[in-house]
C-alpha cells in the first residue's frame, strides 16, 4: 500500500502558522502537514538534524547550511505591570528604562547582549521568557520582547507599550539548503502568496481547468465560428450579387434608335432665318 508523504513544519513561540496550513490543506489535501512546536533555541538545530522539512524560525539562522526567506518584522514591546508609571505613556522610549531592572531571558530573541540591554541588569538571568513574565508579574522588572510574544504570555495584571528605537525581532521561513524538495517548494509559494497558476509545486499539476479559463476559451471558439459562418455568408450573398448583377448588364446594349435625336432636335426647334 503506498503512503502518502508527510510535510513536516517547525514553528517557534509567537509565530502562527495557521493561514499557511489552511492553504496548504486546499492545494494539497492527499499530503498532511504536521505542526511541531518547539522552543525558539531548538528551531535550528530540529532543521538541521532533519527533524522537519521546514520551519517557521527567529533570525538569524546558520545559512552555510540553512536558507531562509525573511517574511516579517515585529514590533518590540515592554512588558510591566498595569499599575507602573510606564503606562501612562503610549509609546517608550529606551532612555525611559534607564532606572529599571530589565530581564534578559535566555531563550531572547532580539539578539541582545550585556552592552545593548537597556537598564539595570538582573542579578540572574531567567530561563526563558514566560520565567521572566513571572518576575514581570512579581513587580521585580521590565521585560523587552516581540509584541507576539507579550500577546502570547498574556496576563491579566500585566500591560505592554511599543518602543522606540529597540531592536526588532525577524521570522522567516528556513529549511536545510540540500532539501530543497517539491513540497517545501510548494510551501514557499504559499508564504509568499503565490497563486495556484504560478506555483512550482505538485500543487498546480493537480488542480483542474479553472471555470473563467474554460468559458474563455469556449466563448472564444463561438466567436470564431460565428465569424467563420458569417464570413461564408457574406461571401455567398456576394457572389450571388455579382451572378445576377451579370445577367442583368451582361447582355448587348439596345442600340440608340435615330427618333430618339430627331426628337431632341425638333424640341430644340429650328434656328431662325436674319432678316
Amino acid at each position: 500500500m503506498q503512503v502518502n508523504p508527510t510535510f513536516r513544519l517547525v514553528y517557534v513561540p509567537g509565530v502562527t502558522p495557521g493561514k499557511w496550513v489552511r492553504v496548504w490543506g486546499e492545494r494539497l489535501p492527499d499530503v498532511p502537514l504536521d505542526l511541531l512546536a518547539v522552543p525558539v533555541g531548538d528551531a535550528e538545530r530540529t532543521l538541521r538534524e532533519g527533524g522537519a522539512d521546514a520551519g517557521l524560525v527567529r533570525l538569524p539562522v546558520d545559512k552555510d547550511v540553512l536558507s531562509a526567506i525573511p517574511l516579517y518584522t515585529e514590533a518590540t514591546v515592554v512588558v510591566f505591570p498595569k499599575d507602573h508609571w510606564l503606562a501612562a505613556a503610549e509609546e517608550v522610549a529606551l532612555a525611559d528604562l534607564a532606572d529599571e531592572v530589565v530581564f534578559h531571558p535566555l531563550d531572547d530573541t532580539l539578539g541582545l547582549t550585556a552592552d545593548t540591554l537597556p537598564g539595570r541588569p538582573a542579578i540572574a538571568r531567567p530561563d526563558t521568557t514566560a520565567d521572566a513574565v513571572e518576575l514581570v508579574a512579581a513587580n521585580v522588572g521590565v521585560l523587552l520582547v516581540p509584541q507576539s510574544l507579550a500577546r502570547l504570555h498574556h496576563r491579566r495584571d500585566l500591560t505592554y507599550r511599543p518602543v522606540a528605537e529597540a531592536p526588532q525581532s525577524q521570522v522567516a521561513l528556513s529549511w536545510q539548503q540540500e532539501r530543497t524538495t517539491d513540497l517545501v517548494e510548494e510551501f514557499i509559494g504559499i508564504v509568499r502568496g503565490r497563486t495556484v497558476n504560478s506555483s512550482r509545486g505538485r500543487g498546480q499539476a493537480e488542480q483542474p481547468a479553472q471555470p473563467k479559463k474554460a468559458a474563455a476559451q469556449k466563448a472564444g471558439s463561438q466567436k470564431a465560428g460565428s465569424q467563420k459562418a458569417a464570413g461564408q455568408k457574406t461571401g455567398g450573398q456576394r457572389a450571388g450579387a455579382q451572378k445576377a448583377g451579370g445577367a442583368r448588364t451582361g447582355g448587348p446594349k439596345p442600340k440608340a434608335s435615330g427618333g430618339g435625336r430627331g426628337a431632341a432636335a425638333a424640341k430644340r426647334g429650328k434656328p431662325k432665318r436674319r432678316s
